[in-house]
């Protein structure tokens, strides 16, 4: 195998938020593949937290900081000269959303245009991640998944911050990227899940600490639905359009059709309820729940789904695994962490997990895991 044609291989790679649960899956994989991997972030926001679990610290360049130091992430863009940056940095939590909202929008609308400053300021190739949400569109409590064309917005602080963050990025992009040796595209995905998360107020860490407590699970929206997927199907999206956007130009597809904003999500019966998800970890985990729903607490939406015609056309991006698979994948990780306080046993358990995917991800012959980029191959068509 030859995951993502090698493109990270001894090359230098910014991630900004990478203390955080996908930052540390992601610093991870980049490592595997042989990249020289350079965070920027706060402390991890949680304890437990992956980043410490796996002794992430020993394996790049750790910088300790906050996003909406302009000075520090300019200097750091400039003096580091990247080859790739994947921007994670963010407030993620809709909850602390209403409790801090300037905060909010500090961290994920302006410390997106500071990163965007720094990267103004280079001279040289390079290939800039964006990561936002799938909750930055205008939630209309429709059925049908959001394309990237639809009109972005937010009904709370979260949602309408990264919003802010996509209409930055765009016009960055067009103002002053458009004959620039770096490139801009912004990724947005779905819910994620998957081991190493111990936020506040997401389900499955909150599923996690009841069934490690023997407690009952205390669901508060088992109604709403959401595209779920494993957090490295997300990533694979991620390194995928990177890649793909550091081809030379005249590639196929063109670097330059893939500068735009892309989505990454599940399957269509990836897309299911709380209570859905809640009723599968209990497969693998036994326990009960109860529900918990608060007609006053702060309104989150209850539909929201993604269409992912423009990642698998321009990119021959598809998932890989099931909701089941998912799922179970999730438990694993979560049931190896309990019961081992090794780091080096569940960095291991980590990379087989990845090693699982990739394989997978061969098995359907999905282009970012094949040997070799062919357009016979990838199958991957330019949008009109």
């Amino acid at each position: 195998m030859a995951p993502f044609q090698q493109a990270y291989s001894g090359k230098t790679v910014l991630v900004t938020g990478h203390t955080g649960f996908k930052g540390s899956w992601l610093v991870t994989w980049l490592r595997r593949l042989g990249a020289r991997v350079v965070g920027y972030a706060l402390a991890p926001p949680t304890t437990p937290a992956m980043f410490d679990r796996l002794l992430l610290q020993s394996d790049l360049e750790h910088h300790l900081g906050d996003i909406r130091e302009a000075g520090r992430v300019r200097d750091l863009v400039v003096g580091l000269r990247p080859d790739f940056v994947f921007h994670l940095a963010a407030q993620p939590l809709v909850r602390d959303s209403y409790d801090r909202p300037v905060e909010t929008y500090e961290v994920n609308a302006m410390g997106t245009v500071y990163l965007l400053e720094g990267l103004r300021t280079l001279d040289h190739p390079c290939a800039a991640v964006f990561i936002t949400t799938d909750k930055c569109y205008e939630n209309r409590e429709w059925e049908f998944g959001y394309r990237e064309t639809d009109p972005l917005g937010g009904n709370d602080p979260y949602s309408s911050s990264k919003a802010a963050a996509e209409i930055a990025i765009a016009a960055y992009r067009h103002s002053f990227f458009r004959d620039h040796p770096v490139r801009i595209a912004s990724a947005r995905a779905g819910n994620v899940i998957g081991g190493g998360d111990w936020a506040r107020d997401r389900i499955v860490p909150d599923c996690i600490r009841a069934l490690e407590a023997g407690r009952p699970i205390q669901v508060r929206n088992r109604r709403s639905t959401r595209p779920w997927q494993h957090v490295l199907e997300s990533l694979s999206g991620y390194l995928w359009l990177g890649a793909l956007l550091a081809q030379p130009a005249g590639a196929i597809p063109s670097p330059a059709t893939l500068a735009t904003a892309v989505n990454f999500g599940p399957p269509p019966e990836s897309h299911r309820t709380v209570g859905d998800l809640v009723v599968e970890i209990l497969r693998h985990w036994p326990g009960c729940w109860v529900d918990k729903s608060d007609p006053q607490a702060a309104p989150e939406a209850r539909f929201l789904h993604l269409t992912i015609d423009r990642a698998a056309h321009l990119l021959g991006w598809t998932p890989t695994w099931s909701f089941a698979t998912a799922v179970a994948e999730t438990v694993a990780w979560y049931r190896q962490a309990h019961t081992t306080s090794d780091p080096a046993a569940l960095k291991a358990f980590t990379e087989e997990q990845i090693t699982r995917y990739e394989t997978d991800a061969v098995a359907r012959a999905l282009p970012w895991a094949s040997a070799a980029i062919t357009t016979e191959s990838r199958l991957v068509h330019e949008e009109p």
